[in-house]
């Protein structure tokens, strides 16, 4: 069984940083792609940044030029380096990992609040 944990999560003024890491119970060599979803309140869940295992990576536009995805594959570890946080970052933030082939397998962990704010 694939086990995701986030971790990081807090309380943080506005144009603070913040780092987030997601641990795998298994080897994320074997995922195409790790990412970050999140959550706001009385939003829907949103695509934050991925990183695919062929050293691709993609980010909302939203967070682009603050955030950063960083894949430990030697650790089964993904993180999310958060810098200059808004108060609209502010949402439950979710680890996510896809796997294609043989057949498409989706993972997700139990979230991580984040929270910017004075």
């Amino acid at each position: 069984q694939v086990q995701l944990v986030e971790s990081g999560g807090g309380l943080v003024q506005p144009g603070g940083s913040l780092r987030l890491s997601c641990a795998a119970s298994v080897s994320i060599f074997g995922f195409n792609v790790m990412g970050w979803y999140r959550q706001g309140p009385g939003k829907e869940r949103e695509l934050v940044a991925t990183f695919t295992n062929g050293g691709r990576t993609n980010y909302a536009d939203s967070v682009k030029g603050r955030f950063t995805i960083i894949r430990d594959n030697a650790n089964n570890t993904v993180y999310l380096q958060m810098n200059s946080l808004k108060p609209e970052d502010t949402a439950v933030y979710f680890c996510n990992a896809v796997r294609f082939y043989p057949r498409r397998l989706d993972y997700w962990g139990q979230g991580t609040q984040v929270t910017v704010s004075l």
